[in-house]
């Protein structure tokens, strides 16, 4: 009988987890949600690949597994049964003559030398379309992008064909009775029948933690980090790379999708606000892309969203085991750049292979065990 494992939160890691567990394992999903995912930050992602680039902000061992992950993401996708828009053209990074000194500080603080120094020439042969105000820009060759929305889908759609069990609308709770370890509840469900369980839930685990902060003591530093999305449909534009722009009060990208979509969004706001994007901030974000390229005016809005992502103290995602209890958190503005080494870890976790493994060399302090 193969072994049983609970996944809880069916966002990103979840639904990827399961996908890559469910032919070794009877794996079983729990969710808050109705199954769209729409209360999971990846939801409102733009699912940028884009190791280097989140360099200038990071460390240096989120970069090298990031670049990790980005190779793996072909081969993940194949075994999904609908295929998902994948992009690996670079990226381009652009400044106003103004905010120059923006772009130089930005190329200090890359943490590799994988990336070109191009003039206004180079970068109007590179996107034709863009503002020809703009004299200088780097250009990132080995990123990419995915779809994170069609990406969801065909994680569901997956796990629906391959028969896993998904249990919606269940609210999951951590409890830690006195001088016992930890559990989990759920209305009409017994969790002590898992040999595993996997808590992906994101901030959904942090009112646990909170209140189970010496057993759990990881999650306890969790906090939200807002982030800021616009959609558009822009058919008239024709960026073909997502696009960053040096901005004095954060970085803003553009992502082109797949039909003339476009995500917009700014990289971090250091708040745990839930309410919908501000005027100032949305206006900020408009104007931006109408200053990269003139298309944007005709654009339709989709869809203007917030919401907060997962992160620890230092921005870095942790894999905590207690027992037969793995929580696989804090992947802060880094979910899909690292979905899938978090995935392989946790599979080498499972094969009790992952003192021995890659990401465990990268990045020794990903894992965090109990005594």
């Amino acid at each position: 009988m193969r072994p049983k494992i609970a996944i809880l939160g069916a966002g990103l890691m979840g639904r990827m987890l399961a996908v890559s567990l469910m032919e070794d394992y009877q794996v079983e999903l729990f969710d808050r949600d109705c199954g769209d995912a729409k209360q999971s930050a990846a939801y409102l992602a733009a699912a940028m690949l884009a190791p280097l680039a989140e360099s200038a902000d990071c460390s240096k061992e989120i970069m090298q597994l990031g670049a990790r992950a980005l190779q793996q993401w072909p081969d993940f996708l194949s075994k999904l049964t609908e295929p998902v828009f994948f992009q690996k053209k670079g990226s381009l990074v652009l400044a106003f003559e103004q905010d120059l000194g923006d772009l130089e500080l930005f190329k200090s603080r890359l943490k590799g030398d994988e990336y070109e120094l191009i003039n206004s020439l180079e970068i109007k042969e590179i996107e034709p379309g863009v503002n020809a105000r703009f004299n200088a820009g780097l250009l990132l060759p080995n990123e990419g992008q995915l779809d994170n929305r069609g990406l969801l889908l065909a994680l569901s759609k997956t796990l629906k064909d391959s028969g896993v069990v998904w249990h919606k609308q269940a609210q999951v709770t951590r409890v830690t009775p006195a001088g016992e370890s930890p559990m989990y509840h759920c209305e009409g469900h017994e969790f002590s029948q898992f040999d595993w369980i996997f808590d992906c839930r994101g901030l959904g685990a942090k009112e646990d933690a909170m209140s189970d902060n010496q057993v759990n003591k990881p999650l306890a530093q969790l906090r939200g980090v807002r982030g800021e999305v616009i959609r558009l449909h822009a058919p008239n534009v024709t960026l073909s790379r997502p696009v960053r722009l040096m901005h004095p009060r954060y970085p803003i990208y553009i992502a082109p999708k797949e039909a003339g979509v476009f995500v917009v969004g700014a990289t971090q706001i250091e708040s745990e606000d839930s309410r919908k994007p501000t005027v100032k901030s949305a206006l900020e974000l408009l104007s931006a892309c109408f200053s990269v390229h003139r298309g944007f005016a005709e654009a339709e809005i989709l869809a203007i969203e917030s919401g907060c992502r997962p992160a620890y103290w230092d921005n870095e995602p942790k894999i905590k085991v207690s027992g037969n209890i793995v929580s696989v958190n804090g992947l802060f503005r880094h979910g899909y750049l690292l979905a899938p080494v978090m995935v392989e870890q946790c599979l080498h976790l499972l094969k009790g292979t992952e003192k021995s493994s890659v990401v465990t060399k990268i990045m020794p302090l990903l894992m965090v065990k109990d005594g």
